[in-house]
């Protein structure tokens, strides 16, 4: 008689029932706390650097089934975690250790503030009795952080780390989005606890008002309706509130061009009759004489940047602005709101929808815009004879990849070049670094993004300046196996600051040029992607094909034109309506 095995009970930890989740260990630390706090809110990923402070919350992620990506550096982690928020629409986690690792993070955390994006950070802490002894790698990370997150926690109680952790989490993706950091002394999460952490909440008195004031919109529906030339400016809150749609809707429904911000790309689909595509400093020519021009402005998650509005007193003279913002410290903050319209983008675009009598009577002001399309056309020459042109291969990727496909950028002219001659047609398909200006932003925020959306076609512009800055984040993506596309449009300069130094500097080239840049294709393969260098416009159309059909990262090293600036230009503090076409006309 066979020997039979021992009985086990359903649903077990040792045999769970058909289709019920294993039970997890029980929670015996604060580490195991934070990392349970993460699972509770339904974290799939994280990015990271280990370290000695933060190891023992690294030791309980060892038994969770949280995917972790370990970064080469932790300010590419943070960029990782900030572009997996934005193309996810929920907090992206990055984890460091104290000192040097929460430093590192510090870009990071700064460039989701100024952007709006939803980063959750988990520092390590030296344990709670030696902070202030300038122990080893301790650092005040509460207080180095506390102006550029939407709140900052230094965790001292091994049972409430968890709950800590949650709040930390919800309050990072609610209302106007932005980072969070949560300090955690190694005691901290060394101490003893089994205190299961809850669901994530928001504090009691965190309570962003979603509707707009009902007197608001009376008057903001009754000044659109007698408008004669208005204009929907649409920025970055429209994406991050999900409110694409009713932009949409309102925009089409009562026939108002709508122009966007950089943040804002993809919020109305550029290819549109509508679509006036990205105004300011390198917005388009008739984008911006729009905003030179209209009568009412209904700005809708936008705050005015000076990047946007160039001088404040010669933005949209003539117009009575409406601005709906979730964040009333944003309302007048830059331009003053003739109408505030306090609330979520979506929800306050259904209240003024629902309180629209009519129709702008505005034939005769579409004509006009379509006119200004027709004077400013965003053209450029691209003879064969001469070395290949940027815009060329911005156009070339965006013909070969998806319309869905995500783009992600570092800072510089090739950012400038992404934004104007490539089609965005969707909500998060943009990644980049708008307020902060972070140069080498665009190779972990791929990562991010592809971690993010495996399935979606991931393309990163990178300037030879930018990349130089984060290429290191190659390792990750061939360790991690990621399938993304990045074009290295190299000029041997930091571009922007060599065309700033010929238009306002005499041309005077300090440090801007560069005698010699790696072989960028060569360095790819040493990294173990792989790697492409074109210089000619008969190699782009095949080896775009290549790249983009390769199984795995490939990095494109493009030597284009170095004497190619990005137009238009609108001067800094200048006049949008005064834009230039060409360095002579600045």
């Amino acid at each position: 008689m066979s020997e039979q095995p021992p009985a086990t009970i359903e649903g077990t930890e040792d045999e769970p029932l058909d289709g019920d989740d294993p039970i997890p260990t029980p929670v015996s630390t604060g580490a195991g706390s934070v990392i349970r706090a993460l699972e509770v809110a339904g974290v799939e990923t994280c990015f990271g650097v280990q370290g000695g402070a933060i190891m023992p919350v690294y030791d309980a992620l060892y038994d969770s089934e949280i995917r972790h990506v370990t970064m080469a550096h932790e300010q590419g982690a943070a960029h990782a975690a900030d572009a997996f928020g934005i193309v996810a629409g929920e907090p992206g986690v990055c984890l460091a250790t104290s000192g040097p690792g929460a430093t590192n993070l510090v870009t990071g955390i700064a460039d989701a503030s100024m952007d709006s994006d939803p980063v959750v950070a988990l520092t390590g802490q030296v344990p709670t009795a030696f902070v202030g002894n300038d122990a080893f790698q301790e650092t005040d990370t509460t207080g180095l952080t506390a102006p550029i997150t939407k709140t900052n926690y230094f965790a001292t109680d091994s049972d409430s780390v968890g709950d800590t952790v949650g709040e930390a989490f919800a309050v990072s993706g609610s209302g106007r989005p932005g980072p969070t950091v949560v300090d955690l002394p190694k005691d901290v999460t060394n101490g003893p606890t089994e205190k299961e952490p809850g669901e994530p909440r928001t504090p009691s008195t965190y309570d962003p008002q979603t509707e707009a004031d009902d007197e608001a919109v009376e008057r903001a529906a009754r000044t659109i309706e007698r408008a004669e030339k208005p204009v929907i400016l649409a920025g970055g809150g429209v994406i991050k509130g999900e409110a694409s749609a009713e932009l949409r809707k309102f925009a089409t429904e009562y026939g108002i061009p709508v122009v966007t911000t950089m943040p804002a790309l993809g919020a109305f689909p550029e290819d549109h009759e509508l679509a006036m595509e990205m105004a300011g400093m390198h917005g388009t020519g008739y984008a911006n004489m729009a905003i030179t021009h209209c009568d009412v402005m209904l700005a809708v998650g936008c705050r005015f940047d000076d990047r946007l509005t160039g001088g404040v007193e010669t933005f949209a003279p003539d117009a009575q602005i409406l601005h709906v913002d979730i964040d009333p410290a944003e309302i007048s903050k830059n331009v003053e709101a003739d109408v505030p319209l306090i609330g979520d983008a979506g929800t306050v675009l259904e209240q003024l929808a629902a309180e629209m009598a009519r129709a702008p009577d505005v034939p005769e002001w579409r004509e006009q815009c379509q006119t200004w399309k027709d004077e400013y056309p965003m053209d450029y020459a691209a003879p064969e004879d001469r070395p290949l042109r940027p815009e060329f291969v911005v156009e070339a990727l965006d013909e070969a990849t998806p319309e869905d496909a995500i783009v992600t950028t570092g800072v510089g002219q090739h950012q400038m070049w992404a934004c104007q001659y490539w089609t965005y047609r969707h909500p998060r398909t943009w990644v980049s670094s708008h307020g902060l200006g972070t140069m080498g932003y665009g190779l972990p925020a791929a990562i991010g993004a592809k971690v993010a959306e495996p399935d979606r076609q991931v393309v990163c512009f990178e300037g030879d300046g930018s990349f130089l800055m984060t290429c290191q984040e190659l390792a990750v993506a061939v360790r991690e196996n990621l399938d993304i596309t990045v074009a290295v449009l190299n000029n041997a300069a930091v571009g922007m600051v060599r065309q700033w130094q010929d238009a306002f500097f005499e041309g005077r080239h300090s440090a801007s040029q560069y005698p010699w840049v790696p072989a960028f294709d060569k360095l790819a393969e040493a990294f173990g992607a792989q790697g492409f260098a074109v210089h000619e416009y008969d190699e782009v159309a095949e080896t775009i094909e290549a790249a983009v059909a390769y199984d795995g990262p490939s990095v494109i090293d493009f030597h284009i034109d170095p004497g190619a600036n990005v137009y238009p230009m609108v001067p800094s503090g200048g006049d949008n309506g005064q834009f230039a076409l060409s360095e002579d006309q600045l």
